[in-house]
């Protein structure tokens, strides 16, 4: 491990505050490329120094293992990954602060420049949002200048770990929900208010209904929903006398809006909203419940308002809304928070796996690589996912060159799953950014959303049950075998020298 002296590099003690302190430790775009690990940046001017910054190189975005009962991913995060792609690049005052750490007193000279000049001129090869992927499958590709696509890694692995992991949980609390509304209540348990945002965003691709976080909304041009604290029904129960009383204030400024009945007796609540309901006094659309056994409580709220939506949250998870669905419970709707926008982390790494059109792997044990631009094809029977096979970028122009040939072979086969099978090949990775540009136009949250509900629903029962799933087989192709062993060999002949 590479680590540096805590040194005093000159400064003043204003100067020091100036350039170090900074309380907010807010982010804006022009902070984008500093938003890294300090090893990009030394490996970059390790890079430069050598005269290797330009070589063409290809990294891989993937996760080695899925999380502990998770089945598949859905891939989350590539809209604010382009976003960041297409701004990267770095300040002046940036690379001022750079070079007043010292660090990169012994760089080259044409590092600075490199990093004053320099702008993402690279391709992007992903899988669209909302996706379903497996391990050891390349959400993302990028290729590019290696000091480009080594300093993004950071970042990229950033927003598509966690949007993903967040998109994921969604998917999975939609498959049990069903038709019921989900909110998503995360943003006081989010780890930062920019994860807030993501969260907010990848829940709502991942199929939830609607967000609490109000910004996050209406920066994605949705409607922010919620209902109430237990805080106001205190506060109005002390200073205007009872429960009764807060519900009709809250109602007087929201009319029919839910309300939250378990701050003091839940039954009780619900038997005083039914008296006025029947009696015309009151438009009620839904309650709240946050406490006790949702599953009893539940159905005795539904026999005292039988036409109001009732609504459930604390602490839930996709586990214990199955369980809940299992036993009868009368919910109509649920609020998902911290086991929501926390939990499990997907473990994505960003691997090197050619340069200078030299494939390349890494042989670490128990964290070996695949060489070379990979790609995923995708294998459909009658709707259904029956296999993925990872084989190389190269093979999808190849296999195309052979479509007419195998055409004429395959309509004489007697199989017809065979036949099915070979006419549903899709390959999954598309150009996004070419040369630094986007090649696609900018999907909507509605249409990401379909795209997760309909991969969701093309995964087998198995993939998509929670406890002990079996994800899709993903076979390794011929070509990249071959390519490994090839590869394998050649590693080992120069280590030999």
């Amino acid at each position: 491990m590479t680590s540096f002296p805590n040194l005093n590099y000159g400064y003043t003690n204003n100067q020091q505050q100036q350039n170090i302190e900074n309380p907010e430790l807010t982010l804006s775009a022009v902070d984008y490329s500093l938003l890294t690990d300090l090893y990009q940046l030394t490996m970059t001017a390790c890079y430069t120094g050598e005269g290797l910054e330009q070589r063409r190189a290809s990294f891989e975005l993937f996760v080695r293992r899925l999380p502990d009962n998770f089945g598949y991913l859905i891939a989350m995060g590539l809209a604010q990954a382009l976003e960041y792609l297409e701004k990267f690049r770095f300040s002046p005052s940036g690379i001022e602060a750079l070079q007043a750490t010292g660090i990169f007193a012994k760089a080259p000279e044409n590092f600075w420049s490199l990093l004053a000049e320099g702008r993402f001129t690279g391709d992007v090869w992903a899988v669209p949002e909302g996706t379903a992927v497996f391990a050891n499958e390349p959400l993302l590709r990028v290729e590019a200048p290696l000091w480009q696509a080594q300093l993004v890694e950071t970042y990229l692995l950033n927003t598509l770990n966690y949007q993903s992991l967040i998109a994921t949980r969604a998917a999975r609390l939609r498959d049990v929900a069903s038709q019921a509304t989900l909110l998503e209540f995360g943003t006081r348990r989010a780890f930062s208010p920019q994860a807030s945002l993501w969260a907010a965003r990848a829940a709502l691709a991942g199929g939830l209904d609607a967000t609490s976080n109000v910004l996050a909304a209406l920066q994605l041009g949705e409607k922010p929903s919620g209902t109430m604290a237990h805080a106001l029904v205190m506060a109005l129960s002390a200073m205007e006398g009872s429960e009764d009383q807060a519900f009709t204030v809250f109602q007087r400024y929201f009319p029919g809006a839910p309300l939250l009945i378990d701050t003091y007796d839940t039954i009780a609540a619900a038997e005083r909203l039914a008296a006025k309901v029947n009696s015309g006094e009151m438009k009620l659309s839904g309650v709240r419940l946050d406490s006790g056994d949702l599953v009893s409580l539940s159905k005795q709220v539904r026999s005292l308002l039988p036409g109001v939506s009732i609504f459930a949250s604390g602490d839930l998870d996709e586990w214990e809304i199955a369980r809940l669905v299992a036993a009868g419970a009368q919910i109509d709707g649920y609020g998902l928070g911290t086991r929501l926008v926390t939990g499990s982390p997907i473990n994505g790494v960003y691997k090197l796996v050619e340069i200078d059109g030299i494939p390349v792997m890494k042989h670490s044990s128990g964290k070996a690589t695949y060489p070379g631009r990979k790609q995923i094809f995708r294998f459909f029977e009658r709707g259904k996912v029956k296999a993925d096979s990872l084989g190389l970028a190269a093979q999808q122009q190849t296999e195309k060159i052979q479509e007419t040939e195998e055409t004429e072979e395959t309509e004489k086969t007697t199989d017809k799953n065979v036949k099915f099978l070979q006419s549903s090949e899709v390959p999954l990775l598309q150009l996004f950014l070419k040369e630094g540009k986007r090649v696609q136009p900018v999907e909507t949250l509605a249409e990401i959303r379909q795209r997760t509900a309909t991969s969701v629903a093309s995964l087998p029962d198995e993939t998509r049950r929670f406890d002990n799933p079996v994800s899709v087989r993903v076979e390794i192709s011929t070509q990249l075998e071959e390519l490994t062993q090839k590869t394998k060999n050649n590693t080992a002949q120069v280590q030999r020298g």
